[in-house]
């Protein structure tokens, strides 16, 4: 009964909503610091570009971005994902359903190649993209999806890291996290990942590790950060 409740379209956007408004409770109510201060006009050039950041920790990601540069996030097509569309789309997102696998006879049905291909089309019309770089259901270990998508655009990947000093932690496969309301909020952007065109197999592993170590430590600093005050 409580499935069949969930996915209905109507509860959906319900939750969408208030998941929503308040993620905007917790950005309004939080003191915000950004890290480094002046990284927004450093990366300006480097627009569009890839965020990357881990699963269960990007909730709060949409809330604090370049002002003046257009957005599009990837989610997956459960029914879960249809809440976090919902939600995107009130903080004013573009959308694109799709999410990775580690296996072949998944990204079909999850829609990965035809998510890679319009994510592909957003950065060369100039929409940036925000991206969890871990696939499902393996925490913190970044797949090759984002790295390709930047070896195919020639766009650069930015780790980005969002946390708060009020928050709970919740026992799920990628240590999600809810950010709490009248807190102190930090966010962190590392610096560019760039993949070469021409990059083979060890490039491209290289590069895939760049961004884990890349959105671990942006993850890091961010709770230190958002800890010390």
């Amino acid at each position: 009964m409580l499935k069949r409740i969930g996915r209905s379209p109507v509860v959906q956007r319900l939750l969408g909503t208030a998941l929503a408004a308040y993620l905007k409770l917790v950005y309004r109510t939080s003191t915000v610091r950004l890290d480094p201060p002046d990284r927004f006009e450093r990366i300006d050039g480097e627009m569009p570009a890839i965020v990357a950041t881990w699963h269960g920790q990007h909730f709060a990601v949409p809330l604090h971005r370049p002002p003046g540069h257009a957005f599009r996030v990837m989610v997956s097509r459960s029914g879960d994902g249809e809440i976090n569309a919902v939600a995107a789309r009130r903080l004013g997102l573009g959308v694109i359903r799709a999410s990775g696998a580690h296996h072949a006879h998944q990204v079909a049905k999850r829609g990965g190649m035809r998510g890679f291909i319009e994510a592909l089309r957003c950065l060369r019309e100039g929409d940036s993209i925000a991206m969890t770089a871990d696939v499902p259901k393996v925490s913190r270990i970044a797949g090759l999806g984002v790295v390709q998508l930047a070896r195919h655009s020639g766009r650069p990947i930015l780790p980005v890291a969002v946390a708060t000093n009020r928050h709970i932690d919740l026992p799920s496969w990628d240590r999600a996290t809810i950010n709490l309301p009248f807190g102190r909020l930090a966010v962190v952007v590392g610096e560019p990942i760039r993949v070469a065109a021409d990059a083979d197999e060890d490039a491209l592993e290289a590069a895939r590790l760049a961004v884990e170590a890349g959105v671990n430590a942006a993850t890091e600093r961010a709770y230190a950060l958002a800890k010390s005050g």
